[in-house]
C-alpha cells in the first residue's frame, strides 16, 4: 500500500472511531429521531446502499428519507426488500423524494406519469410521507405555472390520502421568487389544501432566499411536518456546510417545532465540500446530539 493511501486510509479509520463514540454518548443524551436525506450520500448509495445504509445506523441514525426510487425500485431493491433491509438494520423510512417527471416524461412513477405507481410502492415500503423535490426550470416560469403545479399537487395528494400517505412539497430558493407581488411559494400554500399538500422546509434555502421561517411557522401554523436540516458556511458563497459549522442559529428554529408541526427532520447537504459525506453527516449528527433538542 502507498504511504499516502495508507495515511488517508488510517485517518479514516480513526474519524469513524471518534464519529461513532461521540454520537453515541454527546452530553449523555439517547440519539432519538435523528433523520438523514440520502442523497447527501449519493454516491455510496449507488456504489453500496446496504453497507452506506449500515453505517449510517452504526452511526445514530434512525430514519431515512430517500432519494433513489425509479420504476418502482428503491435503489435497485423492490419496496419490500428495502423495507427488509432497514428494518434489519433497526432504520425506518418515513419518507421519501420524487420527481415531476418533466425531465424524463418516460419514466414511470413521477407527479405527471403513473403517480400511482410511486404511491403504491411508498406505502409497500411502509413510508408515510411522499416529497415532490424539485420544479424544472420549465415548471416555475410564471404564476400560473405554479398555480398548474399546485393543482396537479392537490390531485396527487388525493391518490396519496387513498393509500394512506401525506403528500409534501419540497422547496428551494427559487420558490420565494415574486411574480406581479406576489411569492410563488405563498401561491403554492394558499393554492393547495393543507390536508392534502404538507411542506418539507428546507431551511438552508430559505435562509438563503432571505426569508424568515418563524414567520412561515406562524402564518402557516402546522403546516411544516418535515424539515430539511443543513447549514451554511460564513463565505460570500453562502455554500452548504455541516449542521452546526454555519451561520444559522438552529436552537430558536427547534425550539419552533410545535409552531411548525413538525414530526420528522432530516440531515441534508446537497454538496460536501470539506469533508467526505459521511464525514459530513457525522459532524452534523454529533452537534444535533450534543444540542440537546
Amino acid at each position: 500500500m502507498k504511504r499516502r493511501t495508507f495515511v488517508k486510509t488510517t485517518s479514516m479509520t480513526a474519524f469513524w472511531a471518534m464519529a461513532l463514540s461521540q454520537a453515541a454518548c454527546a452530553s449523555g443524551k439517547r440519539v432519538g429521531d435523528m433523520g438523514i436525506q440520502l442523497y447527501t450520500v449519493r454516491d455510496d448509495m449507488e456504489k453500496d446502499p446496504i453497507g452506506t445504509l449500515e453505517k449510517l445506523s452504526q452511526m445514530g441514525y434512525e430514519h431515512v428519507e430517500s432519494a433513489g426510487f425509479k420504476e418502482g425500485q428503491y435503489y435497485g431493491m423492490s419496496p419490500k426488500a428495502f423495507k427488509k433491509v432497514l428494518d434489519d438494520l433497526g432504520l425506518t423510512l418515513y419518507s421519501g423524494h420524487n420527481s415531476t417527471g418533466t425531465a424524463e416524461p418516460e419514466l414511470r412513477g413521477c407527479l405527471y406519469n403513473d403517480w400511482e405507481l410511486a404511491v403504491a410502492s411508498a406505502a409497500e415500503a411502509g413510508q408515510q410521507y411522499m416529497v415532490i423535490a424539485y420544479l424544472q426550470e420549465q415548471e416555475r416560469q410564471s404564476l400560473d405555472d405554479y398555480k398548474k403545479v399546485s393543482e396537479q399537487l392537490n390531485v396527487a395528494g388525493e391518490m396519496c390520502k387513498k393509500y394512506g400517505l401525506q403528500l409534501a412539497y419540497h422547496n428551494h430558493d427559487f420558490e420565494f421568487e415574486k411574480f406581479d407581488g406576489q411569492i410563488a411559494y405563498d401561491v403554492m400554500l394558499d393554492s393547495t389544501e393543507a390536508e392534502l399538500l404538507a411542506m418539507e422546509l428546507d431551511l438552508y434555502w430559505i435562509t438563503k432566499a432571505q426569508y424568515d421561517p418563524f414567520a412561515y411557522f406562524e402564518k402557516y401554523e402546522g403546516r411544516f411536518p418535515l424539515w430539511h436540516v443543513k447549514d451554511m458556511d460564513a463565505t460570500a458563497e453562502q455554500f452548504f456546510t455541516e449542521v452546526g459549522n454555519g451561520i444559522i442559529d438552529w436552537e430558536p428554529i427547534f425550539r419552533a417545532a410545535q409552531t411548525s408541526g413538525m414530526q420528522h427532520f432530516f440531515v441534508e447537504q446537497d454538496q460536501c465540500k470539506n469533508h467526505q459525506p459521511l464525514e459530513s453527516v457525522a459532524i452534523s449528527l454529533n452537534y444535533l446530539t450534543a444540542m440537546r433538542y
